[in-house]
């Protein structure tokens, strides 16, 4: 059976059986409540008739047992007592006397004899009401008192029909079944109208078709790698399986409002602004690719799917493959720079130039006025800084920039994590050579690094690394144009960048959002000490920024204690 054909009839049932009961009630009591109202009025009409001082008198004056039935019959409560009747539709009026003979009744041959039913009540002074059968039928009557001075001379009796009574039953009874049908008839139309409403909100799926459809949902959506999170029209969260739950930091939001989950900015403006290419964003210590879509149906907006991918581990490997590749560059440029240079030391020996061999070998060794080895190389003792920062110091030569490490410098040791440093610091580097070649100086402005590069004034950065009992302190400073935000602490956000964008999935603006996290996952920072960009720049003067990082216990002794 049909989704809309069960709801229907599950309506209609209710409403029978609702209706059922109560207008049941209300009929089962209607005999009650109509006999209640006759006798109300019975009483009423007899308290009226035995309240006019006319009856009163004539009561009075009419006691004992001998009576003339002819007197009465044209006397002046008769008279009364047919005026009432017909005013009022009663089935009898009847006027008696002390001793229960009838002064007054419907039927003149009646007159002067003893009333059918008890009048002791009244004649006692009190007012009765019963459902008794006299010479007229059964009826519902009222006996009330008739005083003269306070004495009881007599009594009014006043009678409705039962039969007027059943009459008035059958007319309420069907007056309420009326009412009832015209009830389970709109309860009808409601209930087709519901029925109607429920298949289109539920397009059209039936019962068992929304049970599986449940099921096939929750084993789908807990089973994907990625994270899903189901936003309806109004902003409220009606899907989101364990990934989405991992991935975003969320504990129980179904139910919630967006806005009280606490996403993050960049999270937040993807799944407001349907997204379809993947967005890169950091949550915690992680980074996922995040992008989203509207949902549509029959025309109708459903809401928005936001997709939620892990890339942590892709984004830390793939920094540190650079750092790894930035390495093994400078060491594949060193072989054959050294294999070169011994062809050149070969040939002069060979020819006999010992004394240019000899100026060439100070160049080698650094003792030369040309020497290009990194002044203050001798100060890192760590094997793993020693050849990443001699690996970088090619790099930026190859960039055409230079790079120096500051007076300060001295790191003696071992590296508890090298991967974590060279990473940070390989950043670091990377983005100051990137603002200083993009900034280097000309004699008629600003032009690319790689554009003019005989015009170059100059481009440096400067590196200092030095060791605070187990702590390492990296301060990186460039010659660049300085950061241009008005709070530089935006670099660190996710997705800010000032380099160009390329073909990275997700986009660029992640080294130095990572590289915060890393620090401040073993409870360091970065920071920067100084935007820089202020003031005229002569050639090779640092003016650029200063970002500075702080690794605590990071540093062992020779053998691998604090």
């Amino acid at each position: 059976m049909r989704l809309r054909t069960q709801v229907l009839l599950l309506q209609l049932a209710v409403i029978a059986v609702s209706l059922a009961v109560g207008f049941g009630l209300v009929i089962s009591g209607a005999d009650d409540r109509v006999r209640d109202e006759y006798a109300q009025r019975a009483l009423a009409i007899a308290q009226s008739v035995a309240a006019d001082a006319d009856v009163q008198a004539e009561v009075a004056a009419h006691q004992g047992q001998t009576l003339d039935a002819a007197e009465l019959a044209s006397g002046p409560l008769q008279t009364e007592a047919t005026s009432v009747r017909e005013r009022t539709g009663a089935l009898f009026v009847v006027i008696g006397n002390d001793a229960g003979l009838r002064l007054a009744h419907p039927e003149v041959d009646e007159l002067a004899e003893k009333v059918s039913t008890d009048p002791s009540t009244a004649l006692s002074g009190n007012e009765e009401v019963t459902t008794d059968r006299g010479t007229l039928g059964e009826s519902v009557r009222a006996k009330v008192p008739v005083l003269d001075g306070g004495r009881v001379v007599g009594f009014a009796s006043v009678g409705v029909s039962t039969a007027r009574l059943a009459s008035e039953t059958r007319r309420d009874t069907i007056a309420t079944i009326l009412i009832a049908l015209a009830a389970l008839g709109v309860g009808a139309v409601g209930s087709a109208l519901l029925a109607r409403r429920w298949r289109r909100l539920t397009l059209g799926l039936e019962p068992d078709e929304l049970t599986e459809l449940v099921r096939e949902q929750r084993a789908v959506l807990h089973s994907l790698a990625d994270g899903v999170l189901a936003v309806d029209s109004g902003g409220v969260v009606r899907v989101a399986n364990d990934t989405a739950l991992t991935l975003l930091g969320l504990t129980d939001p179904i139910g919630r409002d967006v806005d009280d989950l606490g996403l993050t900015p960049r999270i937040r403006g993807v799944l407001a602004d349907p997204t379809p290419e993947p967005v890169a964003a950091t949550v915690g210590e992680r980074v996922v690719l995040v992008s989203s879509h509207t949902v549509e149906a029959d025309g109708r907006d459903l809401g928005t799917v936001l997709s939620v991918i892990d890339r942590t581990d892709v984004a830390r490997l793939t920094q540190e493959v650079d750092s790894i590749r930035a390495m093994s560059t400078a060491l594949r440029a060193h072989r054959h720079e050294t294999a070169n240079r011994m062809h050149v030391l070969a040939g002069l020996l060979r020819h006999g130039h010992t004394d240019e061999a000899s100026d060439y070998l100070d160049q080698l060794t650094g003792s030369g006025p040309d020497s290009t080895r990194l002044d203050g190389l001798d100060n890192v003792g760590e094997p793993h800084l020693h050849a990443f920062l001699d690996a970088k110091a090619a790099h930026a030569r190859e960039r055409g920039a230079t790079l120096r490490l500051g007076d300060q410098t001295w790191v003696q040791g071992v590296l508890r994590e090298p991967v974590v440093v060279t990473t940070v610091l390989g950043n670091l580097i990377d983005n100051a050579i990137d603002a200083s070649v993009g900034g280097m100086v000309v004699d008629d402005g600003m032009v690319d690094g790689g554009a003019a590069r005989d015009a170059v004034v100059d481009a440096v950065v400067e590196v200092e690394v030095l060791t605070d009992g187990d702590d390492l302190f990296i301060t990186v400073a460039d010659s660049g144009p300085g950061i241009g935000f008005d709070d530089p602490a935006e670099i660190f956000d996710e997705g800010v960048t000032t380099k160009s964008p390329t073909g990275v999935v997700g986009g660029r603006g992640m080294g130095l959002s990572l590289s915060r996290q890393m620090v401040r996952r073993i409870g360091g920072d970065i920071w920067v000490a100084e935007s820089g960009g202020d003031g005229e720049r002569d050639p090779g003067e640092l003016r650029g920024a200063v970002l500075v990082a702080r690794l605590p216990a990071m540093m062992a002794d020779e053998t691998g204690g604090t």
